[in-house]
């Protein structure tokens, strides 16, 4: 646990410094246009996958032959899906009207034959539990991917130094896996081990495809209806309100379900541990989310610069869609501790066939009404969600929102105050940015103490615990 977590830190850190710099020697034009390819490549990725990586690692016995077999079969799709992509590049040019596409997608493409190269390979790490080496791999390929992005960037290789970033990092990463263990594919090919991985491979392949087109739809909904130059300011307001937003989901998740999984059977503790878990994990997410919203403009500015002015919105928008995310993610662990994953597969495909209407209606109209779908989208995804995972529980959406309407009240209070400090006239961004950060660590730490909230004192127990000499300041 450690070490993957490591390894999800160092490894965003980097990418999000690397954005920064980045950021401000490319122009919103460009990051638009990688944007623009990011769900095709994301989608045949899949594709090569096919989930057989996953069942590899579920499977309790993997022979040699297992391993050649599924190497060989990605390898094989990957050149496939690689061909189709190369072929189909001038088609994709022509949907987005974008001729630079062509050559892009081109080049971009040869990131699925590096893929393919490596899945098996790092399928094999992780049965072996070498955290600690894909930690490694991930942090090399993230910082010689980065350095040689803003080499390239300086010397006015616009937007191929965002291409190459993603082709440099892939190579790293594929040349460094398969130098950190001792497989190595045999001659051998076997059906019948193939067809044995398939039923729960292709399962994996389904949700898979579901999942990625999912999170990828904005980036071809906006890119097409809009313009290059808009989706660079989405992917830019989108980094910085992930970073906050999946950090905490992930963590969430990967923490949640083997905890409350021991209490399973024990309605009554498990409701407790689940709420300590929803209070504790929300107080973070309305006062951190809702604080960036509130000094987005001064953030963008500092970090970025005043040509990404126009991205502001679109974070203060973001923000408000995805504070409910760690929320949704411990009602759908609360169906798996349940063992209720045909339910869950049932509402994570409602769930996503809603994102229809608001992109009909977004695509109509403007991407702010689009952002606004989005913010409506979740509150409706996690009231649907929460509602049958509280049933299971005995802790009714009603229930949790009555829980947890204070600490969101407040938090709004406090995102008001420290938005307040922007309309000071004569302060510049840098001092104004510190100021509204320091301001809302004060006010979250002192609301905290005040109100006496319950999701604060389990995060001050825990942090206390860990840290003893911060007791006097908490």
């Amino acid at each position: 646990m450690f070490w993957s977590f490591s390894d999800s830190m160092a490894t965003q850190i980097i990418q999000f410094v690397v954005g920064l710099v980045l950021a401000r020697l490319l122009t919103p034009e460009e990051f638009g246009l990688v944007g623009m390819i990011t769900v095709f490549i994301a989608v045949t990725q899949t594709f090569v996958d096919s989930g057989f990586g996953q069942a590899l690692i579920r499977k309790k016995e993997v022979s040699e032959i297992d391993y050649s077999t599924v190497f060989y079969f990605n390898l094989f799709s990957g050149v496939i899906f690689f061909l189709i992509l190369f072929f189909c590049s001038p088609a994709i040019a022509r949907f987005y009207n974008e001729p630079r596409l062509i050559d892009i997608t081109r080049v971009l493409g040869v990131l699925i034959l590096v893929y393919a190269t490596s899945i098996t390979r790092r399928t094999s790490l992780i049965r072996e539990v070498s955290f600690k080496q894909l930690m490694k791999v991930n942090f090399a390929a993230a910082l010689v991917s980065g350095v040689i992005a803003i080499i390239l960037a300086l010397k006015g290789f616009g937007v191929w130094s965002l291409v190459w970033r993603s082709l440099t990092g892939s190579i790293v990463q594929s040349i460094m896996l398969w130098f950190s263990g001792s497989w190595f594919p045999k001659p051998v090919f076997c059906k019948e081990s193939l067809r044995g991985l398939f039923p729960f491979g292709s399962k994996l392949l389904v949700s898979g495809l579901l999942d990625t087109v999912y999170k990828n739809i904005y980036l071809l909904v906006i890119g097409k209806f809009f313009s290059a130059v808009d989706l660079g300011y989405y992917t830019r307001a989108e980094l910085f309100s992930r970073l906050a937003s999946q950090n905490l989901t992930g963590t969430v998740q990967r923490v949640s379900y083997p905890v409350l999984s021991q209490v399973q059977d024990e309605d009554e503790r498990l409701k407790k541990g689940y709420k300590k878990l929803v209070l504790s994990t929300m107080f973070i997410s309305f006062f951190i989310i809702l604080g960036m919203s509130a000094f987005a403009e001064a953030m963008i500015v500092t970090l970025i610069g005043e040509k990404w002015l126009p991205s502001v919105k679109y974070l203060q928008l973001l923000c408000f869609s995805v504070m409910l995310f760690p929320l949704y993610a411990m009602n759908l662990n609360i169906l798996n501790v349940k063992g209720r994953s045909g339910l869950l597969l049932r509402l994570e495909l409602t769930n996503k066939l809603l994102v229809i209407p608001v992109i009909i209606i977004g695509v109509l109209t403007s991407i702010k009404t689009l952002l606004i779908g989005m913010i409506i989208h979740s509150f409706v995804t996690y009231y649907i969600t929460g509602h049958f995972a509280g049933r299971l529980i005995n802790y009714s959406v009603r229930e949790q929102v009555s829980d947890l309407l204070p600490t969101f009240l407040l938090a709004i209070f406090v995102s008001v105050v420290v938005f307040s400090l922007s309309v000071i006239p004569g302060i510049s961004y840098l001092p104004m940015f510190v100021m509204q950060l320091l301001l809302l660590v004060l006010l979250t730490v002192l609301t905290g103490c005040i109100f006496k909230l319950e999701g604060y004192y389990e995060i001050k127990s825990i942090i206390v615990q860990k840290f003893p000499k911060l007791s006097r300041i908490l």
